[in-house]
């Protein structure tokens, strides 16, 4: 792993017992001890992740506004200062550029945080659609992120950010605190499903700001969470992740992201494709639960009771809060109904499972 970049808080991790994966380019931890342990301490209590592989792009300008808009399906008129809207970015042939976060600072100034492996993807794509002329800027290397994530997530900051009012930031937004002179972005956003908070700051305060979120956290027996639970947890709620459940080939309306497809917005890109192809849905992502043992694995196939193939693991774990195995698929629409049965080859053994209510958990 020679040639993978490494976050600021490396050393911090690797001192911490972090065993690291390659993730998109990047030398991170994918657990410190047990991704079961860690999975329950966020669902339980409080956890941190180092997510500083993810993106930080500005776009700037008098018609930022409509170029934000025109990049991305969800609506950003809908936005105030200081909301953040989840949104796919479509490709002109119905596929996904990416999933991302919209950050409004202003009507003229906006934060777009996007997938690690995808940053250099994304700002060409942004730059080769820059409709409206705006500044486009990749910021990535300016900032670093940590994820406090959990029920005890506010309580941990509120000591560490005393007169910034935290507990006002609702759910999807965000406030930019000044910390030493600089500007920190403090969001109440996470990729877990529980309460928590999302840190974006200048690398020079990286171990800095890590030490005192631990010192802070002591008393809620605060640990450093690696990327395997991170998955689980996101799974457990149903969060889509790219190159998974979202893809250049999967478009929004078949991951069952409808509702962040807007189609009264007057334009943005993708929107022809869905307006031609209305109705004509030929498969859709569903969760299911394995009834026979075993543990369903992302690309495991589907198939029906004749043997045919009817579609594909998107992701699967067995989920460490409802100790049972789980799976989104991608599958036939015929097969998508609740409580519909089919199999999953796992080994090249055939198992049965059930579509089920989702988010899992």
């Amino acid at each position: 792993m020679d040639n993978l970049k490494r976050t600021p808080f490396y050393q911090k991790e690797k001192e911490l017992g972090g065993r690291f994966t390659d993730f998109g380019g990047w030398e991170l931890p994918i657990r410190y001890t047990s991704q079961i342990e860690e999975h329950l301490i966020v669902r339980d209590g409080v956890g941190v992740f180092d997510v500083s592989h993810m993106g930080e792009i500005f776009i700037e300008g008098d018609n930022a506004l409509k170029q934000v808009n025109y990049l991305v399906t969800n609506d950003v008129n809908s936005l105030s200062d200081g909301d953040i809207l989840y949104t796919p970015m479509m490709n002109k042939k119905g596929g996904v550029v990416d999933d991302l976060l919209v950050y409004r600072i202003d009507e003229t100034h906006f934060l777009l945080v996007v997938n690690a492996a995808n940053i250099e993807k994304d700002f060409a794509w942004m730059v080769e659609n820059n409709k409206y002329d705006t500044k486009i800027t990749n910021s990535s290397e300016n900032y670093v992120q940590l994820a406090v994530q959990g029920k005890d997530s506010e309580n941990v900051l509120k000591k560490i950010f005393l007169d910034s009012n935290i507990e006002d930031i609702k759910y999807y937004n965000f406030k930019t605190i000044n910390y030493n002179g600089d500007e920190l972005i403090l969001s109440r956003t996470g990729y877990t499903g529980e309460d928590g908070f999302e840190l974006y700051f200048s690398p020079k305060f990286a171990e800095e700001i890590w030490d005192k979120i631990f010192l802070a956290g002591a008393e809620y027996n605060i640990k450093p969470i690696g990327l395997g639970a991170r998955d689980t947890l996101r799974l457990e709620k149903k969060m889509a992740l790219y190159g998974h459940e979202l893809s250049d080939e999967i478009s929004p309306i078949e991951a069952a992201l409808k509702w962040t497809v807007k189609l009264d917005k007057d334009e943005f890109i993708g929107k022809d494709f869905i307006l031609a192809n209305k109705g004509k849905l030929k498969r859709k992502l569903v969760g299911v639960e394995l009834l026979d043992k075993g543990v369903i694995r992302h690309g495991d196939k589907l198939f029906n009771d004749s043997n045919e193939e009817i579609g594909f693991v998107t992701s699967g774990t067995k989920s460490p809060s409802l100790k049972k195995s789980i799976a989104l698929v991608m599958v036939s629409k015929k097969y998508t109904k609740r409580k519909t049965e089919f199999f999953v080859q796992i080994r090249n053994k055939m198992k049965r499972v059930r579509v089920i209510k989702t988010p899992f958990l």
